[in-house]
């Protein structure tokens, strides 16, 4: 299996009640959580960037996938992180980020394309509409921090997202937390925001709800089905990369399997995995983790 990725690797400055860490982040999530699923045969590239003084943040993870699309840039976005016990997070930027060369020829060679909007100027929706043209597969976009304008302090504020409809008809499956839902539609509830997304094309649509768990609405034939997973039960110490964890593990285990609830049962249970993770290294160890708990049940 060959997977497309595309995305913004982000130095993380996390605050929290501990303090304050520098991390990897942005598609560091979304890489690693692939790299968990993937059997010997598969291969994994990458479309982001990376600089140098940074690079070591993300060495020990990026050696393990293809590199042809990973360009080298003067200085990647930064962003601090105000994470609070409940809620959603605060983010500042130090730069703007630009959209990448997305890859345009031989698209086919991929069996999913997943698109995660790590700072929101990943891809233009020129670019997107170029690749739903000359791409045959699924296509998983995260709306993420698209979901969010920028202000004249770099701070990111959640908005409606102009002319959605655009986006969403290049879209198979999309990716939203609750907050960011909001921001698809000038409709205010969330059972006619997907009627609407679901009309433009769209097949399937993944509600993140945090503690609550994950929904997946899909198309069925002529009908659209529902099917819902609670959270993994943890001692939760972090809040971050876990919607990244959790459409990296959905994503690839579809295309595998094309079961929605085994994805969803995957995803839900590697993406509380992570609620337990407090340092990037830990990501590393996820297919383990989840074997340890899978075997005591």
């Amino acid at each position: 299996m060959n997977i497309l990725i595309v995305g913004h690797s982000v130095v993380d400055n996390i605050i929290d009640k501990d303090g304050t860490s520098v991390k990897p982040g942005g598609i560091f999530y979304t890489v690693v959580s692939f790299l968990s699923q993937m059997q010997s045969m598969d291969k994994l590239y990458l479309c982001s960037s990376i600089d140098k003084g940074n690079e070591n943040l993300f060495k020990e993870v990026y050696d393990r996938i293809e590199k042809d699309f990973l360009a080298y840039v003067e200085s990647i976005p930064k962003v601090e992180l105000l994470v609070d016990i409940v809620g959603e997070r605060k983010e500042t930027y130090s730069q703007t980020a630009q959209n990448f060369l997305v890859p345009s020829d031989d698209l086919n060679q991929f069996d999913g394309i997943l698109i995660n909007m790590i700072s929101g100027y990943d891809i233009s929706i020129d670019q997107l509409k170029n690749l739903r043209t000359n791409y045959d597969g699924l296509i998983y976009f995260d709306v993420h921090t698209f979901s969010r304008g920028v202000d004249k302090n770099l701070n990111r504020i959640f908005r409606k997202i102009e002319d959605f409809n655009e986006w969403a008809g290049c879209i198979d499956i999309l990716q939203a937390n609750e907050s960011e839902l909001l921001t698809l539609s000038d409709r205010k509830d969330e059972a006619s925001i997907i009627g609407e997304l679901f009309s433009f094309g769209i097949r399937q649509i993944i509600i993140t709800r945090a503690e609550e768990g994950a929904t997946v609405f899909f198309r069925e034939n002529s009908s659209i089905k529902k099917v819902h997973e609670d959270a993994l039960q943890t001692n939760a110490v972090n809040k971050v990369g876990c919607g990244d964890v959790f459409g990296a593990v959905y994503f690839y285990n579809y295309i595998k399997n094309k079961n929605v609830i085994l994805a969803l049962r995957q995803a839900n249970l590697f993406a509380g995995i992570a609620t337990t993770y407090s340092e990037a290294k830990d990501y590393l160890n996820l297919k383990n983790d989840a074997n340890k708990r899978i075997s005591k049940k």
